[in-house]
């Protein structure tokens, strides 16, 4: 058994082909998108989040939205930039937005993908101390964010305040409970996948991973999962992880499936990204009974309990709602996921 959800880039464009023309567009056409998966009997509704581009940026007016719309499903992030967040205040919204939805937060948080702009978390307001890079501001910021979600007290009370305060030292409100647990590391390499685990946090295997042995995408995203078990049963964590991957996933049940993504590729990519050699994992798009074939062969979503379907959103709410319909009626079965 898996979990499935989708994951959306959120894009927008004016072009005439696009049915989302606009952040508008975007935004109300995720909530629906949610609304319907949950219907399908989809387990998740996962946003990406990327600052200064025509795409989803602050999740947390998403998400609250979303989870007041729905009741069961998951509502989560892949992966939200901690370079650009202030780690308190992100503690507020992500604690608010998580009682809305009555605890199904499950936030995927990183260092985020290559940027639109140079620097742009400096506009932000943000800058790496003296001898950090970028990335290690990141992880700091995500490392006070765990911190202040564990709802202790850290702040010394005013002694003449507005209202009257709870003894001892002050946490940030609103507190949710168990939000600590549904915090996800978005990781393209092994050593952050084993960072992720000693940190306590579940693990999003990127979408793209840094090649580390020339072997191909799947087989070392597969690799990186078991590394990160290891250390996650090292550091004597006493709950199960979690562990997704996401993947470009399409049946081709109709014609129009065909017109779209009859010729997807069907074979990893490598490229330079960010000064690192990185695989980025291939498309699958087939006929269900031949798409389940491949899709058994694929050693990392074999070891991942979750599974993102990234949808085209630009396709509007019918069509990607058709697209999740088809891998939970037609594939999963076939696996054994349903």
């Amino acid at each position: 058994m898996k979990k499935i959800g989708f994951l959306s880039f959120g894009h927008w464009s004016p072009g005439s082909q696009s049915q989302t023309r606009s952040a508008s567009d975007v935004l109300l056409q995720s909530i629906d998108l949610a609304v319907a998966a949950e219907e399908l009997g989809a387990d998740g509704a996962y946003f990406r989040v990327h600052h200064f581009a025509r795409q989803l940026a602050s999740p947390f007016p998403l998400l609250a939205a979303v989870g007041a719309r729905t009741s069961r499903i998951e509502i989560g992030t892949g992966v939200i930039d901690m370079r650009y967040e202030n780690p308190l205040y992100m503690a507020e919204d992500a604690g608010s937005a998580d009682l809305i939805a009555g605890g199904r937060l499950q936030l995927g948080i990183s260092r985020g993908s290559p940027e639109q702009v140079t620097e742009g978390w400096r506009h932000f307001g943000y800058q790496p101390a003296e001898g950090e890079s970028d990335a290690d501001m990141g992880r700091r910021h995500a490392e006070v964010f765990l911190q202040v979600i564990e709802g202790r007290g850290f702040a010394e009370p005013n002694p003449h305040p507005m209202f009257p305060n709870p003894p001892g030292l002050l946490r940030l409100e609103p507190y949710s409970e168990g939000l600590r647990e549904r915090i996800w590391w978005g990781s393209a390499s092994n050593a952050t996948a084993v960072w992720a685990a000693k940190q306590g946090m579940n693990l999003q295997s990127s979408t793209l991973k840094q090649d580390e042995s020339g072997e191909p995408f799947h087989v070392q995203q597969a690799k990186q999962i078991r590394l990160y078990r290891e250390a996650w049963k090292e550091a004597g964590h006493t709950r199960s992880p979690r562990v997704s991957v996401s993947r470009s996933i399409f049946a081709l049940v109709n014609d129009q499936d065909r017109a779209y993504f009859g010729r997807g590729k069907d074979s990893d990519q490598v490229g330079i990204i960010d000064n690192m050699r990185a695989v980025f994992g291939r498309s699958y798009a087939n006929e269900p009974d031949r798409l389940a074939e491949e899709l058994r062969k694929d050693e990392a979503i074999a070891e991942a309990d979750t599974l993102l379907l990234t949808v085209p959103n630009q396709l509007g709410v019918s069509y990607n709602t058709h697209v999740l319909e088809a891998i939970l009626k037609h594939v999963a079965p076939a696996l054994g996921w349903r």
